[in-house]
């Protein structure tokens, strides 16, 4: 009779079991993947000696009035030698005029224009390729067109990155903060992405980069073909590039202050799907390991929520075992995540961690699930 109440027992254990192995490997990334993050220590390079000749690329469709609010910020950056070029991708409002006034009074800024032919449709790729065939230096920054630099020293600070054989600079472009909830989650999930692939990178494994704020070789990008494994996929030509061609060691990371590039975000729910939607493609390409690594993390933490719940639903007289995991996860998140919420200037929305986090993953994952396979018809 003992032994059938024992074996009793376990079984109703069972579900809390299973949250208890989700707890662990929610553990494992906060710790020992975002734990990276959270020790490392920022650093500056506008003291460095600035002889690296440097191109700036931007791809413009129809950013009359992004490029006439922020262009400026990136003409007029503090460095000895650089060239803009904007790529005018078959704009339809007055993007050509607005370059056409700024060439005219920034020596230092090249345009591209390209015209849609009516039966060959072409995508960001082709555009950003088309400029940096055009760019002369062999060093390149990828930025866009509504973004802001931090500073006049954002160029130094990316520049400086690239010592000892580095081939990749990875920055971090947070969006401008803005009332409401949509714009917590947007910069939410940002700081969660950016948490991710520099975490990665310092661990020597990274696995993508952000387009706002990106650099990399000129030799590096012709070497491996560019974005010729991919171009059928709109997205892709930051973390897909980044993808296919880090290693170990031709990686830096910079997240200074100054090396930071602000970015509009989306003002409604619909744009912001619209988006992720055509971001999720491109994970399909990514190297099996890292596909492993970042849906691993996604959809544990996914199922430790849904544990909780299903636990408590079916065992409620132990439910304090629920409450302790997810109050231990959420502690251990907390303090790994106010030093890197800190650093990346978004500490704010620490207090809004336990709302954010729930709505993020259950978003992330059905926005993921019926948009990986869907066509991309846009970069815009």
């Amino acid at each position: 009779m003992g032994s059938f109440v024992d074996m009793s027992l376990d079984i109703t254990l069972i579900p809390y079991g299973i949250l208890v192995l989700l707890l662990f490997f929610q553990l494992y990334y906060i710790l020992f993947v975002y734990g990276k993050l959270a020790l490392y220590k920022v650093k500056s390079n506008q003291e460095m000696e600035n002889s690296k000749e440097v191109s700036i690329v931007i791809c413009a469709h129809n950013e009359q009035e992004n490029l006439k609010s922020f262009l400026p910020g990136i003409l007029e950056q503090d460095y000895p030698k650089f060239e803009v070029i904007v790529v005018n991708d078959c704009s339809e409002d007055d993007t050509k005029w607005v370059l056409q006034d700024f060439a005219s009074k920034y020596a230092n800024l090249k345009i591209v224009e390209i015209k849609e032919h009516i039966q060959l449709k072409h995508s960001k790729k082709f555009a950003l390729t088309m400029g940096i065939k055009a760019a002369k230096n062999p060093y390149l920054l990828m930025t866009d067109a509504d973004c802001q630099p931090n500073s006049s020293n954002w160029l130094k600070e990316m520049t400086g990155s690239f010592n000892e054989n580095k081939e990749i600079v990875l920055g971090y472009s947070p969006y401008f903060k803005f009332p409401g909830f949509l714009n917590r989650l947007i910069r939410f999930e940002t700081t969660h992405t950016a948490m991710s692939y520099l975490s990665y990178a310092i661990k020597g494994d990274a696995y993508m980069g952000v387009g706002r704020n990106l650099a990399y070789t000129k030799d590096l990008f012709f070497t491996n073909k560019g974005f010729t494994d991919h171009m059928h996929i709109k997205s892709g030509d930051d973390d897909l590039f980044v993808n296919a061609t880090a290693n170990r060691h031709n990686v830096e990371i910079n997240i200074a202050p100054d090396a930071f590039v602000y970015s509009e975000p989306k003002t409604t729910w619909k744009s912001y799907y619209k988006q992720k939607a055509r971001h999720s493609g491109a994970s399909t390409l990514y190297k099996g390991r890292h596909q492993r690594m970042l849906g691993t993390q996604l959809i544990t933490a996914a199922l430790f929520y849904l544990a909780i719940v299903v636990a408590i639903a079916i065992v409620p007289q132990y439910w304090y075992i629920g409450i302790a995991a997810y109050l231990i996860r959420l502690i251990c998140q907390v303090l790994i995540f106010r030093p890197i919420y800190k650093k990346l200037e978004v500490s704010d929305l620490l207090l809004w961690l336990p709302i954010l986090d729930l709505y993020y993953y259950f978003y992330i994952c059905f926005n993921g699930l019926f948009n990986r396979s869907k066509k991309q018809v846009s970069w815009k």
